[in-house]
C-alpha cells in the first residue's frame, strides 16, 4: 500500500506512514510518498485544490511501479481521490471520507475538531457530498494559527482536546473526528484522554482499505 502525503513535509509523511504501519500490522507493507510540489501544510482552499493534480501524479507513479495494492490519500480534504480511482483502478481511500463514514456508521451525531479555519466551508461541503449532513453537529476549531500549533505538540493536544469537548458538550456530538492527517499523533493520544469516542483519521482509513482488500 502507498500512502500519499498531499503536502510537501517529509516529516509529516514519515509520521503518518508510521501510524499507518502500526494500524495495519505486518499483513501489508506501507510506503510513504510525498508530493513533489506544494505547501508544507494544506490550510486553505487554494492549497487543497492545488494538491489534487500532485496527488494524482504521485498515485499514477505508484501504480505504474507495480506492487501497489491500494492508495491512501493522507489529507482530510481528500484531494484527488476520485481522479485516482478513475485513473488507476486501484482501491483508493481518503482520510476524510473514511473517518466521516466511520463516525456516521452507527447513526449517531458526530462532530469534527480541527485546526484549519480557512477550510471550514470545504469540510462542511465534503460532509454534505458524502450524504452525512443529517448526522453532522458541526465543526469546532482550535484557537491559534495551524502552523504555530503544529510546532508545539503539547499546545496542539490541549487545543484539540478543548475542541473535542466543545463538540460533545455544546453541539451534542456522540463521536468526534479529528480533521487532519498531520494531526495523526494528537488524534491517537486524544483517544485515551477523552470520554467521547474520537475517530483518528489514519486508522479509520486503514480499516477502510482493509475492508476493500478483503471484500
Amino acid at each position: 500500500m502507498v500512502l500519499i502525503n498531499p503536502n510537501t513535509s517529509t516529516a509529516t509523511t514519515a509520521m503518518m506512514t508510521a501510524i499507518a504501519r502500526r494500524s495495519l500490522g505486518p499483513a501489508l507493507p506501507v510506503r510513504g510518498v510525498t508530493v513533489s510540489r506544494g505547501p508544507g501544510m494544506l490550510t486553505d482552499p487554494d492549497a487543497l485544490r492545488a494538491a489534487a493534480p500532485e496527488v494524482l501524479a504521485a498515485g499514477r507513479r505508484a501504480a505504474a511501479d507495480g506492487g501497489c495494492a491500494a492508495l491512501l490519500v493522507a489529507a482530510f480534504g481528500d484531494p484527488g481521490v476520485e481522479a485516482l480511482r478513475e485513473a488507476t483502478g486501484l482501491p483508493v481511500v481518503g482520510l476524510g471520507e473514511a473517518a466521516l463514514r466511520e463516525a456516521a456508521a452507527d447513526g449517531f451525531p458526530f462532530g469534527i475538531a480541527t485546526t484549519t479555519p480557512l477550510l471550514a466551508d470545504a469540510i462542511t461541503e465534503r460532509v454534505t457530498a458524502l450524504g452525512l449532513a443529517d448526522r453532522y453537529t458541526g465543526l469546532r476549531l482550535t484557537a491559534g494559527a495551524p502552523e504555530r500549533l503544529s510546532a508545539d505538540p503539547a499546545l496542539l493536544l490541549d487545543r484539540l482536546e478543548r475542541a473535542v469537548r466543545a463538540c460533545a458538550e455544546r453541539d451534542g456530538a456522540r463521536s468526534v473526528v479529528i480533521g487532519g492527517g498531520p494531526l495523526g499523533e494528537a488524534a491517537d493520544e486524544l483517544r485515551g484522554r477523552c470520554a467521547i469516542p474520537v475517530i483518528a483519521p489514519i486508522p479509520a482509513a486503514i480499516r477502510a482499505i482493509t475492508r476493500l482488500l478483503t471484500a
